[in-house]
């Protein structure tokens, strides 16, 4: 730019620049020196330069740079100076290079400001950053003036108040948890527990207030976030329940487990001795009573391609021409009976032992998704190093049953499954869908998509063509009588009646080391929890199958067998 154009130029930035320098300096001797220089320096930087595209904004870049060196000069720490003097350098970062003295200060007054409640940072951003009066954002924000300028007040002073404070590292921080498993007990909502607990900073905000109740700005010193983003996942896992919050602090609402090893080998021993005692007894009473031989006890599973002189569905019928007719019942293969009845019996039986009892609804928790569930999630440290014989339940999913009209579907997933994987699947609605498209069958009302689906997952096999002549089995275990299904049950109760006293000497230890791990306030859910010890219990059913099995009387299921194993529909009343 020449020389005439860059004089014409400044002198049209004169007075707005002699405000800008008399709004922030501390005297008018301070102001008229400042904007004589930033006068000066632009003037020189317009000369120089034939390129400048936005002559306004090349020119306020100078001001502010200068007013930053202007800071600079006048006090040795940027501590000192108030709020007013650095909003405009705040609410411009691009004005500070890390070549300035005040480089950090300013970097950090900026990081503080994340720090203040919702309220003062809205308002302090509006006034300082926005430009807007304390009038206007009364009116936007719906409060009184004074509420403004109290509000304008007290952040200064928490700004303050923040730069001299040494915040603490948290091991957090630089070495982050990660969930090792997350699951719930009770009715999913419509949405995942995924999006609640999927992101490492959500599960590291629960772990940071696992024991003690905890600011949001507690929580971000822990993990070294702005409080910002910590303040919104709060309140959403607060919202779900997932947090509770105390006055202005936040509480977790469900057990982190971090199991030791000396827990770990505890509880597994413990479940070895139980398992020993109560799944022998029971695979000998249902093979050598002859129980498994009533004809309420169906099931036709087989390796074998479906043929139309093979096995039938539970009430033996084919379709011909959507007509239907009776067919021939197969024997059922009492290996693979035995690997739902099993764990079905261990699951069901017991409950009357049980003192003192807590119910479901004292711990679950009412979720806005239409959840009602308990959740809980693990820790499990690295590098663990377990007995060999150690049993574990990583692959294990369950026991999860759905009851509908006097039936119940119940399905138990362990690593000898072949399903598909618990992400994939929405296992109510899956469950429940099972049930329903079982009834249905009875009036001949499925589908051919119905019996694709129930195929695809294993429930069924199929032969033949829909349209024309179609024959269908279900390859599951089915209870056909209430009296089948209350005479199972019996024979666990009776044997878990035997051990009842030793199997409370056994889990007794157990219980009171997990009991002095759990927080006071969750302590409860934890008592519910050990209830279901030797029960519907995930662990003690994988040990009872791991227990046949290392013994040879439960054999391994066939590839074929995968898909329907562990799975039954009972008849209830």
């Amino acid at each position: 730019m020449n020389k005439h154009t860059a004089e014409i130029t400044i002198i049209g930035y004169l007075k707005p620049i002699y405000g800008f320098a008399l709004k922030r300096c501390k005297s008018i001797e301070d102001a008229e020196d400042l904007s004589q220089e930033i006068v000066l320096k632009a003037f020189r930087a317009l000369i120089s330069k034939d390129n400048i595209g936005d002559v306004s904004k090349f020119i306020w870049t100078i001001a502010h740079n200068t007013l930053s060196n202007y800071y600079r000069d006048n006090a040795k720490n940027m501590v000192g100076v108030s709020v007013d003097e650095v909003a405009e350098l705040i609410a411009d970062p691009d004005s500070v290079t890390d070549a300035d003295e005040s480089y950090e200060t300013i970097r950090r007054l900026q990081s503080e400001i994340a720090y203040l409640s919702k309220l003062q940072r809205k308002i302090l951003i509006a006034y300082y950053f926005e430009n807007r009066k304390q009038a206007d954002i009364a009116m936007s924000f719906g409060v009184p003036l004074g509420t403004v300028k109290w509000h304008l007040f007290e952040a200064k002073k928490e700004l303050k108040r923040g730069i001299t404070t040494l915040r603490k590292s948290s091991q957090l921080k630089f070495n982050p948890i990660k969930f090792h498993s997350i699951g719930i007990n009770g009715c999913a909502g419509r949405k995942s527990l995924d999006e609640f607990l999927r992101s490492s900073l959500a599960q590291n905000i629960c772990y940071s207030v696992r024991n003690t109740a905890k600011t949001v700005n507690n929580i971000a010193d822990d993990l070294g976030v702005s409080p910002v983003y910590v303040e919104t996942e709060v309140e959403h896992l607060e919202e779900y329940g997932l947090l509770q919050k105390q006055k202005d602090r936040y509480i977790l609402n469900f057990i982190i487990s971090e199991p030791t090893v000396d827990l770990l080998i505890m509880q597994n021993n413990m479940y070895k001795r139980a398992a020993e005692l109560f799944a022998n007894d029971l695979y000998d009473e249902l093979v050598n009573s002859g129980v498994l031989d009533d004809e309420a006890i169906i099931c036709n599973q087989t390796d074998e391609p479906l043929t139309f002189t093979s096995c039938s569905p539970r009430d033996t019928f084919i379709f011909r021409n959507g007509i239907k007719e009776p067919s021939i019942v197969n024997r059922q293969n009492k290996n693979f009976v035995l690997w739902s009845l099993i764990p079905y019996i261990t699951a069901f039986s017991g409950e009357n032992l049980v003192d003192d009892y807590i119910s479901f609804n004292e711990v679950a928790t009412f979720r806005p998704d239409g959840g009602h569930n308990i959740v809980h999630a693990t820790v499990v440290p690295d590098n663990m190093n377990l007995p060999d014989d150690y049993v574990y339940v990583k692959s294990c999913s369950g026991p999860m049953w759905n009851r509908n009209d006097g039936e119940i579907f119940w399905q138990f997933d362990t690593q000898w499954s072949d399903r598909l994987s618990a992400k994939e699947r929405n296992i109510a609605e899956e469950n429940q869908k099972v049930l329903s498209l079982y009834r249905l069958e009875d009036e001949a009302e499925l589908t051919k998509l119905d019996y694709t689906w129930l195929a695809e997952r294993g429930y069924v096999k199929t032969v033949g063509d829909f349209d024309r002549e179609f024959k269908s089995s279900w390859q599951i275990v089915m209870l056909a009588s209430k009296e089948i299904n209350d005479k199972l049950i019996a024979v666990g109760e009776r044997i878990k009646k035997k051990y009842n006293a030793e199997f409370d000497l056994i889990k007794e230890p157990y219980a009171k080391a997990v009991l002095n791990t759990v927080p006071s306030h969750l302590r409860k859910i934890k008592e519910y929890e050990l209830q279901f010890v030797f029960r519907s219990d995930s662990y003690f059913l994988l040990h009872c199958i791991t227990c046949l099995l290392k013994n040879g009387k439960l054999k391994e299921p066939t590839e074929g067998q995968r898909k329907a194993l562990s799975t039954l529909i009972a008849k209830t009343n």
